[in-house]
């Protein structure tokens, strides 16, 4: 939840996912804890065995039934847009299916430089190297670690499922309520 707020797409893709398999999911326990890899979550609804197969139906189905009730978070092209003012190039990297992410950024309209996907916390960081990126915004106690990793300043948003308080322990060089607050934030973080 730092570009886009995926959870009621992701719910009705989840709910899609238990009628064609007839397995029982919690779709809304699932959207509480967004962030770890799709395999992570679908290893509490499955044997071990299946998850390979069940996580290539979920990204099958996903397109049809996720990208169009996935939402922007307030601020998502505004941060966008001071990046680019700024100088700097929009990089997301992040633990989705990269071909999802970019279906999710086109459909709302969020341009991107470039998308990394299927990557998640530490990683994040090979991604965030090559990328040259001095900055990662995310929304998760992974990003903080694909940051720091990368050596990267960490600017976490509390838009998902870590609470402010969790972000700063985990070592985020700032915590911001939402973007809204981050085009200010880079305008002074590029002046300094």
């Amino acid at each position: 939840m730092t570009l886009i707020d995926s959870r009621p797409g992701i719910r009705t893709c989840y709910q899609a996912l238990a009628e064609r398999t007839g397995a029982r999911i919690d779709c809304d326990l699932v959207v509480t804890r967004l962030g770890p890899p799709l395999e992570d979550e679908l290893a509490n609804w499955f044997p071990a065995d299946r998850v390979p197969a069940v996580a290539e139906l979920y990204r099958e189905m996903y397109p049809t039934h996720a990208v169009t009730g996935t939402l922007a978070m307030p601020g998502a092209r505004e941060a966008v847009e001071a990046v680019r003012a700024a100088g700097g190039r929009a990089v997301v990297v992040t633990a989705k299916y990269e071909p999802n992410a970019r279906l999710h950024l086109t459909h709302l309209g969020i341009p991107a430089d470039a998308v990394v996907g299927d990557l998640w916390a530490e990683r994040k960081a090979q991604a965030l190297r090559e990328h040259g990126a001095s900055v990662y915004v995310g929304d998760h106690i992974g990003d903080v670690r694909g940051a720091r990793t990368a050596r990267a300043y960490s600017v976490a948003v509390a838009t998902g499922p870590c609470d402010a308080d969790e972000l700063r322990a985990a070592g985020a060089d700032v915590v911001l309520d939402d973007l809204t607050a981050f085009p200010a934030w880079l305008a002074d973080h590029v002046a300094a």
